[in-house]
């Protein structure tokens, strides 16, 4: 498989594979999101628009979709008007609908994320705190994915010096971003990837933290970040994982700023990952960013 870095026009990209396709969605349309299908994860059909705004709660700023195949539907988590929403369908291709209109938080909220852990579905998500910062916040799902169950939990708060490299004034307050949480189980290890720093920032970047048990406790890996800016790159982050058809080599797909002087519009890449041993400990790495093609 080989991938030709940048490949669409697409920021906060999500790919989920499904009977031998990938399907990519993303924050690209500003009444919904478009939906991209692809046999290699090299070439990709627009497929249309899978969500209309008509259709869910919620008029615009739609970011960051994910989508989850359970109980034979697809459910995605999306982003509007600061707040989270559950809409589903029979296809991957959409539509995306909710037959009851509502919001999942009540607070502000964005970047769900679905993680499955044997016969239980968790949301991982960001809440914006009064004092300007950005948390990510886990919480077990209902059997329907209608709901949250229990008590949400912080796990992550930006706090290491790469986290806090680019913070940036709104509404008088002075923001710390931590978001775009994706999590990895490997070897009974929880991994709980996320970006930090604002989106237009060239020092956008990813980290993990590693945990036990899905809703913590986290401990942020001591080498991050992962994916940073290189020479020919800026702005690495909102990233997904996703595997080759036969599942034996972890994928990472991720947006960049469009050049380096120009961080709009944002553009979806790929690059292989894996986990490895490093001095005893299992570590994860992203080998990228490129901005080339490899096999």
């Amino acid at each position: 498989m080989s991938f030709n870095n940048p490949f669409l026009v697409a920021a906060d990209p999500f790919v989920l594979l499904h009977d031998g396709k990938y399907y990519l969605y993303a924050t690209t349309a500003p009444d919904g999101y478009l939906v991209y299908e692809s046999e290699d994860m090299a070439h990709w059909i627009d497929r249309g628009y899978c969500l209309k705004k008509d259709d869910v709660m919620g008029e615009e700023k739609f970011w960051a979709p994910e989508v989850i195949f359970h109980n034979g539907k697809f459910y995605m988590v999306y982003t509007s008007e600061f707040h989270l929403g559950i809409a589903v369908s029979d296809s991957p291709l959409g539509p995306f609908r909710q037959e009851n209109k509502r919001w999942l938080t009540e607070g502000r909220a964005i970047d769900g994320h679905f993680f499955r852990d044997g016969d239980r579905v968790y949301m991982y998500y960001v809440n914006y705190e009064p004092e300007g910062k950005t948390n990510i916040f886990g919480c077990e799902m209902s059997e329907d994915l209608q709901s949250l169950v229990g008590e949400p939990r912080r796990l992550i708060a930006p706090e290491q010096a790469w986290e806090l490299r680019t913070s940036y004034m709104k509404d008088g307050e002075i923001r710390c971003v931590v978001e775009g949480p994706f999590v990895l189980k490997q070897e009974g290890k929880y991994y709980l990837t996320y970006s930090a720093n604002a989106t237009q920032s060239p020092f956008y970047a990813v980290g993990y933290a590693v945990s036990d048990s899905p809703l913590g406790e986290y401990k942020k890996y001591s080498k991050n970040p992962i994916l940073k800016k290189s020479e020919t790159v800026n702005g690495t982050g909102h990233h997904s994982f996703t595997t080759t058809k036969d599942g034996k080599r972890l994928i990472c797909v991720y947006h960049t700023h469009n050049s380096l002087t120009e961080w709009k519009p944002r553009v979806a890449c790929a690059d292989y990952a894996e986990f490895t041993v490093e001095n005893g400990e299992t570590v994860l790495k992203i080998h990228g960013p490129t901005r080339q093609e490899k096999k």
